[in-house]
């Protein structure tokens, strides 16, 4: 059984994951993996060559545990290729990637306006692709056995920020009136601005939430206190869920079922990389270690708590990375 089935999320969140032999504008449907059934394939071909070089990528905590497994393999099938993944959450990672220090991004979220703006300033063609399904939970200490079920706009009261402090009982007069802890992924993550979109509706986030771009830090906070409640992506749920409760949003509980059937709206989400065109076309090792990737991602996905792409969406991914060298 391949060691990335062992797995855990805590390991993942270090600033920055330096694994690999030396020791170490389309759409959410351009990512994908005919080839998913056979996620050896670079390997096999490693047999015949093996390459050297340096890999460099950053982004997306909430990717960072697919990332993670991906990299550990790959050491095993190019020992001499460095991949190092830093964890600077989407928008951080976006602005190593605009500066030119990284070949590929991880995102939560698509990229943004102002981002695509500052590439194209930059000269740095990019393409998108499609690496799994993340549906986003909110979670509340165990203690916690009267938020079970919230509405979408019960979740808008109490995260905008009125200048009031948000108590139990302002959702439901029978709920404590204690005053809600929050906490929150940090302002550079996709998963942030994901919430902002589609729940606060572009709002201002409560002033008084703990952010933090470290998901264990999140998991933490909620666990430690019974009037908490977060938000992070369903693998880090999954990996604490003896530590945390987990909400319904509009009835549905986020599963490996309900994300998949798209079931859980509005916090079903596509998981991203960008990569940068150049590094693809003139750098073999980051072809291959992308190639890699995709081959993997639905394997890795699903062993880590995500929900893999459809098949074709891996292999209309594979034959976009094919053309872009």
């Amino acid at each position: 059984m391949k060691k990335w089935k062992y797995l855990t999320m805590t390991a993942v969140m270090g600033s920055a994951l330096m694994l690999g032999a030396c020791g170490g504008d389309s759409s959410a449907q351009n990512g994908n993996n005919a080839e998913t059934n056979s996620p050896a394939s670079s390997g096999q071909e490693a047999e015949d060559k093996k390459l050297q070089g340096t890999v460099a990528g950053d982004g997306s905590s909430t990717i960072a545990p697919i990332i993670e497994a991906v990299v550990e393999e790959y050491a095993g099938a190019q020992p001499d290729v460095k991949v190092s993944v830093g964890v600077s959450g989407t928008g951080g990672g976006f602005e190593k990637f605009i500066a030119g220090e990284t070949d590929f991004s991880n995102a939560s979220r698509y990229i943004k306006d102002e981002e695509k703006a500052k590439l194209e300033e930059a000269g740095i063609a990019y393409t998108e692709l499609a690496l799994a399904y993340d549906g986003l939970s909110v979670v509340v200490n165990p203690e916690n056995d009267w938020a079970k079920d919230l509405t979408v706009e019960q979740l808008k009261q109490i995260w905008t920020e009125d200048g009031k402090a948000k108590k139990w009982s302002d959702l439901d007069p029978s709920w404590p009136a204690e005053e809600i802890i929050f906490y929150s992924p940090g302002t550079d993550s996709g998963t942030y601005d994901y919430f902002d979109e589609v729940i606060l509706d572009g709002a201002d986030l409560v002033s008084s939430a703990t952010l933090s771009e470290d998901d264990n830090m999140l998991v933490q906070g909620v666990a430690g206190d019974k009037n908490a409640i977060g938000f992070f992506g369903f693998a880090y749920y999954l990996e604490n869920k003896d530590k945390l409760s987990i909400v319904k949003v509009n009835g549905v509980e986020p599963t490996h079922d309900t994300i998949k059937a798209g079931d859980y709206t509005p916090l079903s989400r596509p998981l991203f990389t960008y990569v940068k065109n150049d590094s693809i076309k003139n750098n073999e090792a980051s072809y291959d270690f992308m190639k890699f990737t995709l081959e993997n991602a639905g394997d890795m996905a699903e062993a880590v708590g995500y929900v893999r792409l459809p098949d074709e969406q891996y292999a209309e991914g594979l034959t976009t990375l094919e053309g872009l060298k």
